[in-house]
């Protein structure tokens, strides 16, 4: 465990301050201090530690010498026990990211080029030509690079250009212009363009890196709208499209495995235009789960999940046990529901320490803040837990808490959200049901989060906090393999078919096919240990209505399983562009999932028809553009792009355009907005990104 502090006195022109590195091979019960090894360097707040996505031994810390004339990086292959310095021929802007398809390669902004050092071995290439530069780089994946250019006669937005390198910046090609912005989401590639009038923008999106664009099927919006990529996989992709005018609401689409047809999954989708948050959020302990918020016609926010990857949506069940107020229960029973808090509430600062947390490998399980009633409250929360997968849930703890999922969720810890010094923490060995007490220290202290090994496998978890005179920080670990000490056997688990309701509304039948696990019983006082994978079964089911999605053109009523067809569609022929030819879509209303592995049973009639007539898509143009690119022989290849700005942010944000120019405006760089990345602890699936708008992860 590495542990940074930082120190920082603003004053004008100079940058002044002081950070410690601490590191810990106890997960946390001791630290030594280690700043020597990178010679007691200023390491700014924002660069942060940066760990390498395929070894955590991998590290990377940016120092701040500009009082000695620049920067230096220092690199560490083995956990911190040494670091290596380089110096930098150019000012970074942000964090260093790591390319996850070849974590050898880096990736950053600069503002400034320095002379290039000669102390390692250096390979530069440098590609320029006239008015143009380079603006903003997106994605790095395997050797693709994708960023925008700009020319500097043009400064609209909606006269970029995106340009992509496959060799690390040795050479270029145009892939699109006339883009307003572009994202990156699984395989596909989405580029916001301006229509031909200049007024309106449409979805262009390529499987093939941008060689081959197709025009999505969804509406086109004006500058005072906005669209938003929720979701992303290799199979398909959830959009926002915002509605006309200023109601902070929108549609969800769900694309095809193309991502071209889109269907609308969800109305009243809320994405607020205040600050632009949406609740949206990928359950990831359960395959096809998802939950978001919409907003009612009478202006009350409700939860919303599904249980089949957006086909159907239906309203959360409130626990057996809980009770709304008087009014509501006498007069509209019907209403009185759970409504879970995620990021919306927490743009409202209401009292929300934590979004709903899921992993992988704890089956079935989420923990989340909620409130019952009508609509969500703005009091204070309670935290809810449901084991499975979203189907029902039950109270857990009053008042809202921190919580973190140990060992494969056969552990949960929380504990309170409070302005008074704590020194107890609340654990659970059976999911949440009931709850026992630890005072882990003689002193109380004000509480400020905690943290656990990456993976949710560990037994031991971190609290971080500080006393009351304010003079240092404190971090107490808490191994509860002490209390947990014997391993799982084989009798300590039960079998479990996910996606069957305890009222039996539902067979198991999801996406095609019944998945049953092995989960660990309820109140077996074991532990599964790091290595413990999951055990599950498969077995295929027929087809049903559920496995499909509406086709374009036509939608779900509420509570309904019929696509029924879109009045505004109705006789009109459904035609779209695919790789430069219309095509003719005749349907019954219904299109597979994708990733759906049914067989048999309800098969309706779907058919697409080349017209052989060319359809042409405005994405591409050549122009060109301003980039350097440096290897580092010894270590890792460093790619850094010259932008014409001075500001930029590390988190997935979204802005709604009227918001964001303000922003803009204030920071002088167009399309980035700075955010503060630590305002809260955030267990939210972190794929939130916008198809159009500008930001940087």
């Amino acid at each position: 465990m590495l542990v940074l502090t930082t120190f920082h006195v603003p004053l004008f022109m100079l940058r002044l301050g002081q950070s410690n590195l601490y590191r810990s091979d106890d997960y946390g019960k001791t630290f030594e201090d280690v700043t020597y090894l990178i010679n007691h360097t200023f390491i700014q707040t924002e660069f942060g530690i940066a760990i390498s996505p395929d070894h955590s031994g991998k590290v990377i810390l940016t120092g701040d010498v500009s009082d000695l004339g620049g920067f230096k990086l220092f690199r560490s292959h083995d956990f911190g026990l040494t670091f290596e310095p380089t110096d930098l021929p150019f000012e970074p802007l942000i964090q260093m990211l790591f390319n996850p398809a070849d974590c050898d390669v880096l990736l950053t902004l600069s503002i400034t080029v320095q002379a290039l050092s000669i102390r390692f071995s250096m390979r530069v290439t440098n590609s320029t030509q006239e008015n143009n530069i380079c603006e903003i780089p997106s994605n790095l994946h395997g050797q693709l690079i994708y960023f925008f250019v700009k020319n500097l006669l043009k400064n609209d937005k909606g006269m970029l250009e995106l340009r992509r390198s496959s060799d690390y910046g040795r050479s270029f090609k145009t892939v699109a212009s006339r883009v307003y912005s572009f994202v990156l989401g699984g395989r596909f590639v989405f580029a916001s363009i301006m229509t031909g009038s200049g007024t309106e923008r449409m979805i262009h999106v390529s499987v093939d890196g941008g060689e081959q664009w197709n025009m999505a099927q969804l509406p086109t919006v004006n500058h005072e709208q906005f669209y938003s990529i929720l979701s992303a996989s290799q199979e398909l992709v959830f959009m926002h499209v915002d509605d006309p005018g200023d109601s902070g609401v929108g549609t969800v689409y769900v694309s095809d495995d193309r991502g071209t047809v889109f269907s609308k999954s969800l109305e009243r989708h809320l994405y607020t235009a205040t600050g632009s948050d949406t609740d949206f959020t990928v359950v990831s302990s359960l395959r096809g789960v998802y939950m978001t918020s919409i907003l009612t016609q009478d202006g009350a926010v409700e939860t919303v999940i599904t249980f089949n990857q957006g086909a159907r949506w239906q309203l959360l069940k409130g626990p057996e046990s809980s009770r709304c107020d008087s009014e509501t229960s006498a007069n509209r029973p019907h209403r009185c529901r759970l409504h879970i808090h995620a990021t919306y509430s927490t743009s409202l600062k209401l009292n929300v320490p934590m979004l709903p947390l899921s992993q992988a490998n704890a089956v079935g399980l989420i923990i989340a803040h909620g409130s019952i009633g009508e609509s969500e409250s703005v009091l204070s929360p309670d935290v809810y837990i449901s084991d499975d997968g979203g189907y029902s849930w039950f109270f857990a703890l009053k008042g809202p808490h921190h919580y973190a999922i140990l060992d494969s969720g056969g552990l949960i810890v929380a504990v309170e959200h409070t302005n008074s010094p704590v020194n107890q923490i609340k654990y659970s060995v059976d999911e949440g049901q009931c709850w026992f007490s630890y005072n882990f220290t003689s002193d109380p202290f004000h509480f400020s989060g905690l943290d656990s090994e990456p993976g949710s496998r560990s037994m031991n978890v971190s609290l971080w906090g500080y006393r009351s005179d304010y003079s240092r920080w404190v971090v107490i670990t808490v191994d509860f393999k002490k209390i947990l000490s014997e391993d799982c056997a084989e009798e300590d688990f039960e079998e479990w078919l996910s996606h069957s309701e305890p009222s039996g509304g539902s067979d198991g039948c999801v996406l095609g096919f019944k998945e049953t696990f092995l989960r660990l019983r309820k109140g077996a006082a074991c532990f599964k240990g790091k290595d413990y994978e999951t055990e599950t079964e498969i077995a295929p089911c027929p087809c049903t209505p559920s496995d499909y999605h509406c086709d374009f053109g036509y939608f779900r009523q509420e509570n309904s399983s019929e696509c029924v067809e879109q009045d505004e569609l109705k006789g009109r022929p459904l035609e779209f562009c695919l790789n430069g030819t219309t095509e003719q879509l005749q349907t019954s209303g219904y299109r597979k999932i994708p990733g759906d592995r049914c067989m048999g049973g309800f098969q309706p009639d779907r058919k697409e028809t080349d017209l052989k007539r060319k359809c042409i898509s405005n994405a591409l143009q050549n122009q060109g553009l301003y980039l350097f690119y440096i290897q580092y022989m010894s270590f890792f290849p460093l790619l850094f792009l010259q932008p014409v700005s001075s500001s930029t942010n590390a988190a997935f944000v979204v802005h709604r355009y009227s918001v964001m120019r303000d922003n803009v405006e204030a920071n002088k760089i167009e399309g980035v907005d700075d955010v503060d990345t630590n305002y809260m602890e955030t267990a939210k699936a972190q794929y939130n990104e916008d198809s159009d708008q500008v930001y940087m992860t």
